[in-house]
C-alpha cells in the first residue's frame, strides 16, 4: 500500500554493549557511545562464497544494538526490523502519580538494558537468590540484542478519563491528542483498540521482541495491565535507502515513498514535534497511530492481475506506477493511466497538499477465523507531527477501491515523547 511520504541526533545510531553487571544508577549515568555492538564480522579473505558472506552479514546484523537514550526515541527512524510485538496497557485503578512515574522509570531502566542485549537487571535471570522469582524471565539468555528498540507512548486516557484527572496531568495533555474520529467502513473491536500506554517493540529476532514485552508486562504488575497486544512480522515499509521496498500480504511493494531517516527536512516538517509546538514537553517527539487492518485474503486472491494493478495503481511485479517508469518514478496524476479511485493516487502527497507521514507497518497472521479463512492483514503504524496528517489522509481514502478488500478492526493513538537523557526516563518532561 502506498504511503505518504541515520538521524543526526542519534535516533538510529547503534550503541556499544553496556557492561554485564551494570547497576540501575550506573546505567542511567552512562552516556552510551556510538558504534556497532559485539563482533564486527568481516567480509574479507576468511569468507568463502556468497552463501558464507550472507551468513556472516546476518551474524553481524544480529549484533546490532541501538541506543535507548537520545534526542528522539529509537524505533521511529531506526532501520525497520523484521519483527514487532506491540502492546497497549491501561493503568490500574487507585494508582497515583507516583505509581505512574515509578513505572516509567522502571520501564526505561529495563528497556535501556535489554536494548543492549542485557537482562532487565544486574541479577537478571539466574543471578538472584534461589528462593525468589528471578528478575528476568530468561528466554533471551545467549541471544544478541538483535536490533531491539523499545518505544513508549501516552494515550488520551492517561491524561483524563471517566475517573477524572488521576495523575494531575490533564492540563498538560496535547490539544491534538484525542481518539481518532470514526472513519467510513471501519469496524473497530474495542478490546483491540486504545490504551493508556503503549509499547512498540521491534527486533530482528522474534524471541528478543517477545522477551521485551513479557518482562515489561511483568514489571508493570499491580500498576498497569495489558489491554491488548499484536505480533507482526515481515516489515511493510522501509526507513533507509539501503533497505529494499518490502511487500505486503497482497503481494505489492509497500512503502515506496516513505520518509527516510536521512531526510532531515522531511522529518522536521512532517514527523518531529518542534520546540515551538504545543505543549513544550512534546518537543522532539511525535504522534503514533496504530491501525489493525484485516485483509480479505481469499477474496483478493481471486481478483485478476490487471484488476489488482488498477486497484493499487502500480505494477505488481516491479512496483512502478501504471503511468510508466520504474518503482521510484513520479506518477502522472494528470493522465488517466491511474484510476481516480486507485489507492496510490488517493494516498500520494500530490493528492493531499503535500501531506506526508512516516510508516513502520508489519504483516500479521493470527491463524484462521471460524470460516477457515486466514485472519491476516497489515498492522499499520505511522508517525506524524500532528494526528491531523493521518486524519486527512484517511478521510481521503474513503473512496479507495482497496476498501472492498480490507477492514479496519483495531485503532489507537498515542503521544510519543522525545527520547530520554542518561540519568532520566522517558516522559520525564511531562512531570517536570
Amino acid at each position: 500500500m502506498e504511503n505518504a511520504g541515520p538521524d543526526a541526533d542519534g535516533e538510529g545510531r547503534r550503541a556499544a554493549s553496556a557492561p554485564a553487571g551494570l547497576s540501575r544508577r550506573g546505567l542511567f549515568g552512562l552516556a552510551i557511545g556510538g558504534g556497532v555492538a559485539g563482533l564486527a564480522i568481516g567480509a574479507g579473505a576468511g569468507v568463502a562464497g556468497g552463501a558464507a558472506l550472507g551468513r556472516a552479514q546476518a551474524a553481524e546484523e544480529a549484533q546490532h544494538a541501538y541506543e535507548f537514550f537520545g534526542a528522539h526515541q529509537a524505533g521511529i527512524t531506526t532501520p525497520v526490523q523484521e519483527h514487532l510485538h506491540f502492546a497497549a496497557f491501561d493503568m490500574m485503578p487507585r494508582t497515583d502519580r507516583d505509581d505512574l512515574v515509578a513505572l516509567l522509570q522502571d520501564w526505561s531502566y529495563a528497556a535501556a538494558r535489554m536494548t543492549q542485549g542485557l537482562d532487565v537487571s544486574a541479577t537478571g535471570a539466574v543471578g538472584g537468590p534461589a528462593d525468589a522469582p528471578p528478575d528476568d524471565t530468561g528466554e533471551a539468555q545467549g541471544l544478541p540484542a538483535s536490533g531491539l528498540t523499545v518505544t513508549f507512548g501516552f494515550g488520551p486516557g492517561l491524561f483524563e478519563n471517566e475517573d477524572g484527572d488521576r495523575y494531575g496531568i490533564a492540563d498538560r495533555r496535547p490539544a491534538v491528542l484525542e481518539r481518532l474520529p470514526p472513519f467510513l467502513g471501519e469496524d473497530l473491536d474495542p478490546q483491540r483498540s486504545h490504551g493508556d500506554l503503549c509499547i512498540q517493540v521491534c527486533a530482528d529476532d522474534p524471541q528478543v521482541a517477545v522477551h521485551a514485552v513479557r518482562n515489561l508486562s511483568r514489571i508493570a504488575f499491580g500498576r498497569a495491565r495489558l489491554r491488548w497486544s499484536q505480533l507482526g512480522y515481515g516489515k511493510t515499509s522501509r526507513t533507509t535507502s539501503a533497505q529494499a521496498t518490502p511487500r505486503n500480504l497482497f503481494g505489492f511493494k509497500d512503502g515506496t515513498a516513505n520518509i527516510l531517516a536521512d531526510d532531515a527536512a522531511a522529518l522536521d516538517a512532517h514527523v518531529w514535534v518542534a520546540s515551538d509546538d504545543e505543549p513544550a514537553w512534546m518537543a522532539g517527539g511525535s504522534y503514533l497511530v496504530a491501525r489493525k487492518i484485516a485483509m480479505l485474503i481469499e477474496t483478493w486472491d481471486r481478483v485478476r492481475l490487471a484488476e489488482q494493478d488498477a486497484i493499487i495503481g502500480r505494477d505488481k511485479g516491479k512496483g512502478a506506477p501504471l503511468s510508466g517508469g520504474d518503482e521510484f518514478s513520479a506518477p502522472d496524476l494528470d493522465g488517466d493511466a491511474i484510476a481516480v479511485n486507485a489507492h496510490m493516487r488517493l494516498a500520494h502527497p500530490d493528492s493531499n497538499g503535500g501531506t506526508r507521514i512516516l510508516r513502520r507497518g508489519f504483516n500479521y497472521v493470527d491463524g484462521n477465523n471460524d470460516l477457515g479463512r486466514l485472519d491476516a492483514g497489515l498492522f499499520f503504524l505511522s508517525y506524524q507531527r500532528s494526528p491531523a496528517q493521518f486524519i486527512a489522509l484517511q478521510k481521503r481514502l474513503s473512496t479507495d477501491a482497496l476498501n472492498e478488500y480490507i477492514r479496519h478492526v483495531g485503532s489507537g493513538i498515542w503521544a510519543i515523547p522525545g527520547g530520554a537523557t542518561p540519568g532520566s526516563y522517558v516522559g520525564a518532561e511531562l512531570f517536570a
